[in-house]
């Protein structure tokens, strides 16, 4: 092995060794258990961000870990159409490459240079995720518009149609007059932004005064059928059946009483717009309105804005304000901080309009996903989060799937010239399905990317078709993603599940937080804090890149990139491969098919290391079902760095240098090779170049890490063990930090005497000589309690009084306040224990070996600080 770790030479050589040996490839083993999950499919047009390597991460190491666990795993790669996002890409590379429009192009040859475009930019995405090591079947690679996801969707939709659940209608939609298309309500992004509230008299019709209304709409009034209050609003129920004029455009409207008006707004009187507001839409069909649509799809006033026609909507707003001062009928104008709703591609603020637009009708569909949720048969990790998904889905309206696009799945709906039938097919039709005329047009708007996304799980697996796939990998196991697109695509994933499969897409939907800067802020190209993962692995490995994204993060939860952690982890890779390399030295001359456990003769350190390894694993694993990779991944971090390199691989050493006897060494090889080995398996799943690169050093069987078997749980378990090497750890830190403290040269042996009565010594001396060759000790003295030895530096652990007689080193005020420093660490230590032994949370919820440790600590400390009491007492005398 090369001296230092360069994970360039590693991860590019190791992934193309794992593909060509098929090692993602899954084929379906009936009788077999099997796992599957498919990737959330990134846009064709987007490029790997600290977003995507954070999802995929999640899902890699979770795929990695069932497929070493001998599950039939299967991880489906593919990537989204993104309609509108696609189709603006290819027309602004029109506009900038030669000077054209789609429209100068037509439709047809429009969409062959989309698919072109497709073909050359569009799986950079994909192939980026190799970098990450996503260990993907890419042998089943998926598109939501190849051939049979497009007949999934057309199948889908005529079923919808004709069981009467998919409806043409006009409707107040969101209309974003950029992208010139309609947007779903969750395709709409509410930013607070720091707006004016209006203050407008309108008169009464009969000239006995005028009512004051508040808005922070002016341009709308233009379209005003009504003013409406609450019926339960004592103040103005006399006014009920009166008529105003709208200002502006001289139009008599009724004043009504409406359940919507809140009596805190304004003034509790508001202006009604029925084509220009959801809710006052709403308002509208309750009670018979006009509607007046004053702002058009280009975002300016329309004819029916009389004098304000063809006028920006920005500019008419100004311009109304200043003629409603004139008439005197503009009240007074407060600040005033509100959310307008902004298109979630260009950010461009939505015009609600009336449109005719395809519906899908949502609540007979959502009942099933609602039941779901509720009875646990899909669950949201963390939980918090089905209690959003279940707001948002009770209070539900019905979907708007159609889009003024060319690029996506065309809507299968064909209107015939002649008779007038509407209807949708599978296949293309040639004739009219009524009267058999060939006079048929079809619909121009394309389906919302959305509802072909709501089909993947399903879809990429082969239906319509009863596919070996789909019979054995649906329902999928797990769904990995951000909050941010729960209502986008979870909930409409599990709604055509029960629709069409009968079941659930997924058992369990793990819900990842967002990466943001190490100020905690949100990764934006405006603030230019975006971290490109690519740049990192370049910079640190993909394998520190994982590690940094998922240690020690809770599901849910967001996390900071902090570039030293990124270091930290890269330090962590390094500190792995310099010990592989002492470990390999030193396993030159082993075989461990001569050797087995029964024939060693362990020493107190193998048996130590062997029961947190134990420890390690089975709290690994025990993690993993629970989703908490990232405390998973602190647990691992935690047994490499501190257990089994700063400790055992420093308590090995004099026996696998063979200074206590060959069987000795023997015994200290076969546990180094065992533990190295299993824990590389244990880590590949965060870290798989590096584990994979050690483990193909070590002695071993098999092809590849990815395909070794999971550690099972073992017979290592040795509490007794772990006490005397927590004893022996703990008397060499105290040594250590006195020496370290008194500047005591590294070499140079001291002399120690540890006071203590037999029982505590007992597991001391036992280890005399891991405790001489670790804290540096030439003469060690073991005694029953007695007096401080003269001259001597002091400190305690547990029921141990540890002296260090350093001639010319002792200084007694300076050693008073070292020992008092002592003891309020001590005592904070015990606090702790006993606040978090108090916590019947902590007693009943935590594995008992935690609980019996912490209980343990309590005791130690508890001891500790009595001694130190004790010496302090005999120094004051």
């Amino acid at each position: 092995m090369a001296k230092t770790y360069d994970p360039k030479k590693v991860e590019d050589k190791w992934y193309s060794y794992w593909e060509e040996k098929g090692f993602f490839h899954a084929e379906v083993e009936k009788g077999k258990e099997s796992f599957c999950i498919v990737i959330p499919p990134p846009n064709i047009t987007g490029e790997l961000h600290i977003g995507h390597a954070l999802d995929n991460t999640y899902q890699d190491i979770l795929v990695r870990w069932k497929r070493m666990q001998g599950v039939n795993t299967l991880w489906v790669p593919g990537t989204d159409h993104a309609g509108i996002a696609t189709q603006a890409r290819v027309e602004d590379h029109l506009r900038t490459t030669e000077g054209k429009t789609r429209h100068d192009l037509g439709r047809d040859q429009f969409i062959e240079r989309t698919w072109a475009w497709k073909e050359k930019y569009g799986n950079q995405i994909l192939y980026q995720l190799k970098k990450l090591g996503a260990s993907l079947d890419w042998e089943r690679e998926r598109f939501t518009m190849d051939e049979g996801c497009s007949r999934a969707v057309r199948t889908v939709f005529v079923r919808l149609f004709e069981k009467g659940l998919i409806y043409q209608g006009n409707y107040n939609v969101n209309w974003c007059p950029n992208c010139s298309t309609t947007l779903s309500d969750i395709e709409v992004e509410h930013e607070k932004e720091k707006g004016k509230l209006y203050h407008l008299k309108y008169p009464f019709a009969d000239q006995s005064g005028f009512i004051q209304i508040a808005t922070t709409r002016p341009e709308t009034m233009l379209g005003d059928t009504a003013v409406a209050i609450n019926p339960e609003d004592q103040r103005y129920k006399h006014l009920l059946g009166k008529k105003v004029v709208v200002p502006l455009v001289n139009r008599e409207v009724p004043i009504i009483a409406d359940d919507y008006v809140d009596k805190e707004f304004g003034t509790g009187m508001v202006k009604v717009t029925p084509a220009h507001d959801p809710n006052d839409f709403e308002i509208g069909l309750r009670h018979n309105l006009p509607q007046i649509q004053v702002i058009g799809l280009d975002a300016k006033m329309t004819e029916e804005a009389g004098p304000y026609s063809q006028m920006d909507r920005y500019d008419c707003r100004r311009k109304i304000v200043a003629d409603l001062k004139e008439l005197g009928l503009l009240v007074k104008v407060d600040a005033h901080e509100h959310a307008v709703g902004q298109c979630y591609r260009c950010h461009t603020v939505v015009e609600p309009l009336i449109s005719k637009q395809w519906f899908v009708k949502m609540d007979t569909l959502t009942k099933p996903a609602i039941a779901a949720v509720e009875s646990g048969e899909i669950k949201f990790v963390p939980e918090r989060f089905s209690k959003q998904y279940l707001h948002w889905m009770e209070n539900l309206r019905d979907w708007c799937i159609s889009r003024q696009l060319w690029w996506g799945h065309r809507i299968p709906v064909w209107y015939c010239r002649d008779c007038g039938k509407t209807f949708a097919s599978v296949e293309d039709p040639s004739q009219c399905l009524q009267c058999g005329s060939n006079r048929i047009e079809q619909d121009p708007d394309v389906l919302d990317t959305w509802f072909s996304s709501a089909l993947w799980p399903f879809s990429v697996l082969g239906w319509p078709e009863k596919t070996p796939e789909l019979e054995h990998f649906y329902p999928t196991n797990v769904l990995v993603t951000g909050f941010d697109i729960i209502f986008f695509w979870v909930a409409r994933m599990i709604v055509m599940g029960y629709e069409f499969m009968g079941e659930k897409p997924f058992g369990d939907v793990l819900i990842h937080g967002l990466v943001r800067d190490a100020q905690g802020r949100k990764m934006s190209k405006s603030l230019g804090n975006g971290v490109d993962p690519l740049d990192a692995i370049e910079e640190y490995g993909a394998d520190a890149l994982r590690m940094n994204l998922v240690i020690g993060v809770s599901p849910g939860n967001d996390l900071r990139f902090v570039p030293e952690k990124a270091e930290a982890y890269r330090n962590f890779a390094n500190k792995i491969w310099n010990a592989s390399r002492f470990a390999l030295m030193h396993l030159k001359d082993f075989d461990p098919e001569e050797h087995s456990f029964d024939s060693l003769e362990l020493s107190t350190a193998d048996n130590w290391i062997l029961s947190r390894y134990q420890f390690a694993a089975a709290e690994l694993t025990r993690l993993m079902e629970r989703y908490d990779m990232g405390e998973g991944a602190r647990v691992l971090y935690n047994f490499i760095w501190s257990e089994l390199c700063d400790w055992y691989l420093e308590l090995s050493k004099p026996r696998l240098y063979g200074r206590r006897g060959e069987k000795a060494r023997q015994a200290a090889q076969y546990v180094l090779w065992y533990v190295f080995k299993h824990t590389m398996q244990l880590l590949h799943p965060y870290m798989p170049f590096i584990t994979e690169e050690i483990w193909q050093s070590l002695p071993k069987h098999g092809p590849s890490i990815m395909v070794a078997p999971w550690p099972e749980p073992t017979e290592f378990a040795a509490p007794d063990q772990e006490r005397a090497m927590e004893e022996v750890m703990a008397a060499v830190t105290a040594v250590r930090a006195v020496r370290s403290e008194k500047n005591v040269a590294p070499g140079r042996k001291i002399t120690a005497i540890f006071q203590g009565n037999a029982e505590d010594l007992g597991g001391l001396k036992a280890n005399e000589g891991d405790i001489r060759n670790l804290a540096g000790i030439g003469d060690l003295t073991f005694q029953e309690p007695g007096k401080k030895p003269a001259k001597s530096v002091s400190t305690v652990v547990g029921g141990i009084s540890i002296f260090l007689p350093l001639a010319g080193l002792v200084d007694l005020k300076e050693e008073m306040q070292r020992i008092k420093r002592e003891l309020e660490n001590a005592q904070k230590e015990l606090q702790r224990a006993e606040q978090k032994l108090a916590n019947e949370d902590f007693i009943t919820k935590a594995p008992k070996r935690v609980v019996e440790k912490e209980r343990q600590k309590r005791e130690a400390y508890s001891s500790t600080v009595k001694q130190l009491l004790k010496l302090l007492q005999e120094m004051q005398n």
